[in-house]
C-alpha cells in the first residue's frame, strides 16, 4: 500500500508488484462503484486502499470478504474519519454485484 500511495504522490516512482495497467483496471472499478467521486477527488489514502483491494480481489487468492474487512481496518487506522465508511460503501457495492 505504501508503494501505491507513493506512486499517487509522485508518478515517476515505480510500483514493485502492481503495474500501471493494474492501477488503471482498479481505477475503472473505483469509478464504477463510486460514480459520484472522480479519482482526483478521492483522498489519497482511500484511493491507495481501494486500488490495493481491487488488485487483491482480481488475484482471486483471498476471499473477497477478507479483503473488504482488512481494507476497512486499514482505512480506520490510516485514513480520515470517514474513510472506513467510504471504503465500506465502495467495496460493499462491488460485493453486491459480484459475490
Amino acid at each position: 500500500m505504501q508503494a501505491l500511495y507513493a506512486w499517487e504522490v509522485d508518478k515517476t516512482q515505480t510500483i514493485s508488484e502492481i503495474t500501471p495497467l493494474q492501477v488503471e483496471i482498479s481505477d475503472k472499478s473505483i469509478c464504477q462503484y463510486a460514480p459520484k467521486w472522480p479519482i482526483d477527488q478521492i483522498n489519497k489514502i482511500d484511493l491507495a486502499v481501494l486500488r490495493l483491494a481491487f488488485w487483491e480481489i482480481s488475484l482471486e487468492k483471498t476471499p473477497p470478504k477478507v479483503i473488504i474487512d482488512e481494507s476497512i481496518e486499514i482505512a480506520k487506522e490510516y485514513g480520515a474519519e470517514t474513510s472506513s465508511s467510504f471504503i465500506n460503501g465502495v467495496l460493499g457495492s462491488w460485493a453486491k454485484n459480484n459475490v
